[in-house]
C-alpha cells in the first residue's frame, strides 16, 4: 500500500509530494486528510475568488456611475491575483496590484473626473446602436466560447510538477538570461516615451499657457 506525505518548506509556500509505502509505523489517514484539507480550501477559494470575479466584472459593464466601475475594475484585478497566488505565481500576482490596480486605474480615475462625465448630458442612445452593441457582443462571446472549446489543455500531474516555476527567482533567471534582449529593448522603448512626453510638456519662454 502506497499513500502520500506532502512536505512543506519553513515558510508554507510550496510543497512537495512524495509516495511513501505503508508500514506498520506509519498511520496512512493523516497525510490523506493533509493532502484532502488543503485541496479542499484551495478549491473553495478558487470557486469564491471566480465567482466574485465574474460577478464584479459583470458590475463594471451593468454599473451606471464611471467611478462604480472603475472601483469593480479595481476588485476584479484583486481577484486575478488571487488566482495567481493559487497558481503559486507571486511575482505576477503582486505586479498585476501595482501597475493594474494601482497606476492604471489611477489614470482611469483620473481621465474619468477629467472628462467630468455626467448622466445628464449624455446623448441618449439609439435603438440602432443598442442593437449594433448587442449583435458586437454576442459575436464577441461566440467566438470566446468557441476559441474555449477548441482550444488544447496541457494536461497536469501533480505528482512532478514543479511547485517553483512561478517564484520570483526562476522568473528572473529566465528573464535575465533568455530574453535579455527583449527586455533591454523594453527598457530603450519606455525612455524614449518618457523624454518624448517631457518634450512636449514642456512649454517655451512666451507659449500660451492653456
Amino acid at each position: 500500500m502506497v499513500y502520500d506525505i506532502l512536505y512543506f518548506n519553513k515558510h508554507h509556500t510550496s510543497y512537495t509530494i512524495h509516495h511513501t509505502p505503508y508500514t506498520t509505523h506509519h498511520t496512512p489517514h493523516t497525510p490523506y486528510i493533509i493532502h484532502q484539507d488543503f485541496k479542499t480550501m484551495a478549491d473553495k477559494l478558487f470557486y469564491f475568488l471566480s465567482f466574485l470575479a465574474l460577478l464584479s466584472a459583470m458590475m463594471v459593464v451593468t454599473a451606471k456611475n464611471p467611478i462604480h466601475s472603475v472601483l469593480y475594475l479595481i476588485l476584479t484585478f484583486f481577484c486575478l491575483s488571487g488566482h495567481y497566488v493559487l497558481l503559486n505565481a507571486q511575482f505576477v500576482a503582486v505586479v498585476n496590484i501595482i501597475v493594474y490596480a494601482g497606476a492604471i486605474m489611477v489614470l482611469f480615475l483620473f481621465v474619468i473626473m477629467f472628462l467630468n462625465l455626467k448622466q445628464d448630458d449624455e446623448e441618449a442612445k439609439t435603438n440602432l446602436t443598442k442593437i449594433a452593441a448587442t449583435i458586437v457582443g454576442g459575436t464577441l462571446g461566440v467566438i470566446l466560447v468557441a476559441v474555449f472549446r477548441k482550444a488544447q489543455l496541457g494536461t497536469y500531474n501533480p505528482y512532478s510538477f514543479n511547485s517553483q516555476v512561478g517564484m520570483v527567482e526562476n522568473l528572473g533567471e529566465v528573464l535575465y538570461n533568455d530574453y535579455l534582449l527583449p527586455f533591454e529593448l523594453a527598457s530603450v522603448l519606455f525612455l524614449i516615451a518618457m523624454v518624448g512626453a517631457v518634450m512636449l510638456a514642456k512649454r517655451e519662454v512666451g507659449d500660451r499657457h492653456f
